[in-house]
């Protein structure tokens, strides 16, 4: 529930009690204030709920900020000990952080004070080789229990490379009161969006903007649901001096501002020197096609080392390419390292490409309504082809044509295909001739293609042995991929026979055969084994087993009676057929009735066959990218419940 300023500052003073159990010297009064609140009842699997949490910013004409912020939660549950830390981001030369300080008071009224001398600094990008930005931190979790209140607070001193500043209401957890204030100078006015809740007005006082939100609920974590960025209550404020008065500060009224800030720091980077392009010349000599060019110098990128060093970035440099050739002789870069080195490769080979601002791990996480950079967090490609190249990764831009979008950071993802977190999001083709978003391309269900046969034997006393063979495509091949070249080779085996053994109890495997063919977008796998208890032998006539030896590898946990959060589905098929021969002297006496399913969301078909002494039994499942309403939940666990019964229906075999 939204509440203006004043009638929040009542109703919190209305909620303290006498603070009698802390001496006012040892914790200033808003910590005081926070901890005598009297919270509302939960539910009992929320773990923290927060307090405060306050932000007030000052930002003047030349883009010097400073910003004060306060924050304090109480742990309700022991596993909410991971909320007592808090932290602040800064980059050194640049940022001053002053008056960094913490509190632990717990239900005794007992205060542990935290200072310089528990405070911690840090990378903040523990996978990049060297990034200026690093974080302060002050850590409570081994003080932290149940009823105690953990509250911190910082001053910070930076510049801001932007006019733009973004607010999180909230995490997970509940929260009280939150409230973000900036302070703008003389003349200076503010616009601000509200992204996962309704739109919260400003309350304004001259050049001063506040927003606030109070009492905010919990928000559950649901398996399928969107990211939790997509749900949480967010707000992002772009300000902006009076007509006509020169700034130090970047001002984005548009994208098509944004895109030619991008384009003026990236464009001077593509460099072509006589070592690069002898190499394009050499990675494309028998190339064919325009597709077997841009392939060719793919493959090559993608094999570059990523390694991410960031310095300039508090003047904009975390956005700025080092140049093709530097990148290419030192044979390392980072995502917009890569993308600038192809782009460049490529246009010794006469083709255009353009770099593409885009967010990784969350296709929903870009709004089209708040045009800023600081929404993207990684860089690829967008390659311009003709008509004779056709796969399912092309867009069609407005202005610029036939747009082939490929991720050269991702090395488990050929060329023609795209990272299942990156399809469907809204990105920036990086050119001053781009004048808004362009959604990203999603490739439908069959070429993410999933293909399985299994060939089997019965015996008598229930024993089964036999063999599996996969071949995958498209994203789902980029799974298995991915788990192939991360685990060490025991690793990986023992995750197979996991596998295996969840389906087929007590299962002996064999051999495992993966086979990873990257230029044709496939992997393969081919499993052995054998077991002496599937089938379960019943007064000496009768013999049960499933047909459904092993699982799809997907696992759905939609068991929950109730959803509040939608249900985010991604594009797969499958398919499978399984042979039994079965063993002399019994014939099938009851199958299980087949089994077709549809929905807006997706299919499911099985199908049962007695030839030859052999069950044939198919099964094969089609599953579209979309996101379904809470309000359709029931229609999406009933789907994937009939999916699991049809798995588990038994064959019964009968002596003759």
């Amino acid at each position: 529930m939204k509440l203006r300023f004043v009638a929040v500052l009542s109703f919190l003073l209305l909620l303290v009690a006498p603070a009698h159990a802390i001496a006012g010297d040892e914790a200033p009064s808003w910590v005081q204030q926070a901890a005598a609140l009297k919270v509302p009842s939960y539910d009992k699997d929320v773990s923290a709920v927060v307090l405060v949490d306050d932000s007030t910013t000052n930002i003047d004409a030349q883009g010097f900020v400073t910003e004060t912020y306060k924050y304090a939660v109480r742990i309700l549950k022991r596993e909410g000990r991971v909320y007592a830390e808090g932290g602040v981001g800064y980059i050194p030369e640049i940022a001053k952080i002053k008056d960094f300080r913490a509190w632990l008071i717990r239900p005794s009224g007992d205060i542990k004070r935290y200072g310089k001398d528990e405070t911690i600094d840090l990378a903040a990008a523990d996978n990049d080789v060297y990034n200026e930005y690093r974080t302060k931190q002050i850590k409570a979790l081994q003080d932290a229990d149940a009823g105690t209140v953990f509250a911190y607070t910082y001053s910070r001193e930076d510049r801001s490379v932007f006019s733009q500043a973004d607010w999180k209401f909230q995490t997970s957890i509940p929260v009280i009161n939150s409230r973000y204030t900036l302070v703008l100078p003389a003349g200076w006015r503010a616009e601000a969006v509200t992204f996962n809740h309704s739109r919260v007005e400003p309350q304004v006082n001259g050049s001063t903007y506040r927003w606030e939100l109070s009492n905010l609920e919990a928000l559950p974590d649901e398996p399928l649901s969107p990211s939790l960025m997509n749900l949480a209550a967010r707000l992002a404020v772009s300000y902006y001096p009076p007509v006509g008065q020169t700034t130090a500060i970047k001002t984005f009224g548009d994208w098509a501002t944004v895109a030619a800030w991008v384009t003026e720091l990236g464009d001077p980077q593509v460099i072509v020197d006589d070592a690069l392009a002898r190499k394009a010349y050499e990675l494309t000599a028998l190339a064919k096609t325009e597709f077997d060019k841009i392939r060719a110098i793919a493959q090559y990128v993608q094999n570059i080392q990523y390694i991410s060093i960031q310095t300039g970035i508090g003047r904009g440099g975390g956005y700025r390419p080092h140049s093709s050739s530097e990148v290419f002789a030192k044979s390392y870069g980072d995502c917009k390292d890569k993308a600038n080195l192809m782009r460049a490769m490529l246009k010794v080979v006469g083709i255009t490409a353009f770099p593409v601002s885009i967010y990784s791990g969350d296709p929903d996480y870009v709004k089209p309504d708040w045009p800023s950079p600081q929404q993207f967090n990684h860089c690829i490609i967008a390659v311009k082809v003709g008509d004779q190249t056709v796969v399912g990764t092309i867009v069609e831009h407005a202005t610029l044509g036939r747009l082939m979008i490929f991720d050269p950071t991702d090395s488990e993802t050929p060329l023609g295909d795209l990272p299942f977190y990156l399809q469907g999001s809204l990105a920036l083709i990086n050119s001053k001739e781009s004048k808004a978003l362009i959604r990203m391309p999603v490739t439908p269900p069959e070429t993410n293609q999933l293909e399985r046969s299994a060939t089997l034997a019965l015996r008598l006393d229930g024993a089964l042995t036999g063999s599996i063979v996969e071949q995958a495509k498209g994203q789902t091949a980029a799974r298995f991929r991915t788990e192939f070249r991360r685990l060490a080779r025991p690793e990986y085996n023992s995750m197979v026979e996991r596998w295996i053994t969840a389906g087929a109890a007590a299962a002996t495997v064999a051999k495992i055969e993966p086979s990873d063919d990257v230029a044709d977008g496939r992997f393969s796998l081919k499993v052995e084994f054998s077991t002496n208890t599937y089938g379960q032998l019943m007064q000496g006539r009768l013999l049960v087993f499933k047909p459904a030896v092993v699982s799809r590898r997907e696992t759905l946990a939609l068991t929950a009676a109730e959803r509040k959060h939608p249900v985010v589905l991604r594009s797969s098929s499958y398919s499978e057929t399984a042979r039994f021969k079965l063993p002399a002297g019994f014939d099938v006496d009851e199958l299980p009735e087949p089994v077709k399913l549809e929905a807006a969301f997706g299919t499911y078909v099985t199908s049962y066959e007695v030839k030859d002494g052999e069950l044939i039994f198919k099964r094969s499942f089609l599953q579209r990218a979309m996101t379904i309403p809470a309000a359709g939940y029931a229609s999406v666990r009933s789907f994937f419940e009939r999916i699991r019964e049809a798995e588990q229906a038994p064959v019964v075999l009968a002596r003759k």
